[in-house]
């Protein structure tokens, strides 16, 4: 059982759902961002996504294009994402880790060895959006035999052929993106979002959290209540963006993640 599913087991006891927080690694420098990831269990975060900043990310609207841009420039490397993980695992051995973005810093540094150093940071999974199911050989399955779960987008052009393609080798919890489009660009809404969160459920026994367009905790809330849980991204890097302090981000997290936890 990774950290992953026993956090899940633990909230289904509980009778909770998950609240998600993406935070792109190294924005807007190393000491900013990893003051901010130690913070986020205690503002009520249940799953840590850290983004692996790259040049060309084609599924983030400008807020994230922009929180990589910066973190790159501050000297962000896939390495530096990897040690704050391990920095992390120092004071904090249960939250779950997943790091999110691209396949190309994976390739270039080479699979097999990508996949040891994530699992000996601490990392539990990958989200890796321009790796369609077709090329699972390339980094799901040796991931998934390294003991990483392989997490997998479903979106609202996923359709009922398609869809178990995407859930075949997909473990930990399937993420459902809620608008098609970018991130940022629109506000999900429960009422459209419901039907597809129980028709992805009808099919898996994996968690089910949605991500895209939620920046509120009356959001958080509407979207958690008709899934497993919710994702926040753009609106808590956009926080960072706008220059608060990080107990000022975190206080705005905390706020997400009680609206989460409410539904």
């Amino acid at each position: 059982m990774t950290r992953i599913d026993a956090k899940f087991a633990d909230l289904r006891a509980q009778g909770k759902k998950a609240f998600v927080a993406y935070v792109m690694a190294g924005d807007p420098d190393y000491d900013t961002s990893m003051e901010l990831v130690k913070g986020l269990p205690e503002a009520g975060v249940d799953v840590i996504e850290l983004g692996m900043p790259f040049t060309d990310p084609m599924a983030d609207g400008p807020t994230i294009q922009l929180a990589g841009q910066r973190a790159l420039a501050a000297g962000q490397t896939l390495q530096k994402t990897l040690d704050m993980a391990t920095e992390f695992r120092k004071g904090d051995d249960v939250t779950p880790i997943v790091m999110m973005g691209y396949y190309n810093p994976i390739y270039n540094r080479g699979v097999e060895r990508f996949v040891a150093d994530a699992k000996a940071a601490g990392i539990d999974g990958l989200i890796v959006v321009d790796l369609p199911p077709e090329e699972d050989d390339e980094l799901c399955i040796p991931a998934a035999n390294a003991g990483l779960n392989f997490i997998r987008l479903a979106t609202p052009t996923t359709d009922n052929k398609r869809l178990p393609k995407v859930l075949e080798n997909t473990s930990g919890f399937v993420y459902y993106v809620s608008i098609t489009g970018i991130t940022g660009s629109a506000e999900a809404e429960a009422e459209d979002v419901a039907p597809e969160v129980a028709r992805i459920k009808s099919q898996t026994e994996l968690p089910v959290i949605v991500g895209f367009g939620i920046n509120s905790p009356d959001k958080a809330e509407a979207i958690a209540a008709v899934a497993d849980g919710c994702v926040v991204g753009s609106a808590i890097v956009g926080e960072l963006a706008k220059g608060r302090p990080v107990a000022q981000v975190l206080d705005f997290v905390a706020g997400l993640a009680g609206g989460a936890h409410r539904a």
